[in-house]
């Protein structure tokens, strides 16, 4: 076991910078994990500046001085974070809380659909897991708006400290983008003089974490803004609810699609029944998910390296288990980081009985 355990740190552990960036990596890991909820503005906040720095090069590069294409940057952010806040944050709490006045009559209409079921097939559907899965079904929902109506007597402190959030958040990012290459530098002295390693695994998680980030967050933009116009030109109901969860979904690939379908055909077979209405939204949003995943994807993705399949559900539910809604959030930024980690890393070449034996 010491001869095997000499081996593998002989082959990658090897390198002094190897062990630096180890214990450097692990350090954060640590650090985020019993200081993250007490860092979420710095921590979101380096996120956004991360994705609108790409912004920022691109507009240097056509010969815009960078303290004014940070400065415009920055306002259109600003811009985006206010129409949020004040625009689309209410419209959705308002379907949300319709929604959950909706959900008696939904519930009733999903029972007498459930109900003609074990007549439709007897030997696989019985009336009692009906009754079961109705049940439980109502009670989720009770709870659920049970928590929707104290929400805003209960969450005061948490609504507080949200509205702090907002005020720090814009500053931070303001002071990252201005600032970058200063902190940046004091980050590098603290780190060894001699680091060609570091260097390129900085380079190759730059490239791969910013493309697939950014990619991302114009996919959200795109996917959902698409959805809301047709949901609305289709007399959708909860429009604006729906589209958020479908540009939230690209977040996560084949799982999120696969999740969000479920409340799309549900809220669209109340709304209008099995009729060519229920069709004509069904197969929009397949169109839509189609052209996301045949088309869009292929071109903000194009220097992005994919991930198995595999290796998304084991980070979504590695990462998920980890940090809860967040870590589902960010599992794919993670997973995609560490690949680039690990394809950077040095591997020494040659056996373990090239190591001196213990004597």
């Amino acid at each position: 076991m010491i001869r095997i355990l000499r081996g593998l740190a002989h082959k990658y552990f090897s390198d002094e910078e190897a062990v630096i960036l180890f214990l450097l990596i692990l350090a954060g890991v640590v650090f985020i994990i019993f200081f993250g909820s007490m860092l979420a503005p710095a921590i979101a906040a380096v996120i956004v500046a991360f994705i609108l720095q790409g912004l920022v090069t691109k507009l240097n590069r056509l010969g815009i001085p960078e303290i004014v294409s940070i400065i415009g940057v920055f306002l259109v952010f600003l811009g985006l974070l206010i129409g949020v806040l004040f625009g689309l944050l209410p419209l959705i709490w308002t379907q949300v809380t319709g929604l959950a006045g909706e959900a008696p009559r939904i519930f009733r209409e999903m029972q007498s659909y459930l109900e003609v079921l074990p007549e439709q097939y007897p030997t696989l559907i019985s009336m009692e897991g009906i009754n079961t899965i109705y049940n439980q079904v109502t009670t989720e929902a009770g709870r659920m708006t049970q928590w929707l109506v104290s929400f805003s007597l209960e969450s005061i402190p948490d609504l507080v400290a949200l509205l702090i959030y907002m005020v720090l958040l814009p500053i931070l990012v303001f002071f990252f983008l201005k600032d970058r290459r200063v902190l940046l530098g004091a980050i590098a002295r603290m780190l060894p003089s001699q680091r060609p390693m570091m260097v390129r695994i900085w380079h190759e998680v730059n490239l791969q974490c910013a493309n697939y980030v950014r990619g991302k967050a114009v996919e959200i933009l795109i996917v959902g803004g698409i959805t809301y116009v047709a949901f609305k030109v289709l007399g959708m109901p909860y429009a604006a609810l729906l589209s958020l969860m479908v540009g939230l979904s690209v977040v996560i690939p084949y799982i999120g699609a696969a999740v969000v379908t479920i409340p799309v055909a549900m809220i669209a077979l109340f709304a209008f029944g099995w009729g060519s209405q229920f069709i004509w939204v069904m197969v929009v949003y397949g169109v839509i998910q189609a052209l996301d995943g045949n088309v869009l994807v292929p071109i903000l993705f194009s220097e992005v390296n994919n991930l198995h399949p595999v290796a998304i559900i084991v980070a979504v539910l590695f990462f998920g288990g980890i940090w809860g809604l967040w870590g589902v959030f960010f599992a794919i930024p993670l997973a995609t980081m560490l690949k680039a980690i690990f394809s950077a890393w040095p591997v020494k070449n040659g056996q373990a009985e090239a190591l001196p034996k213990e004597s």
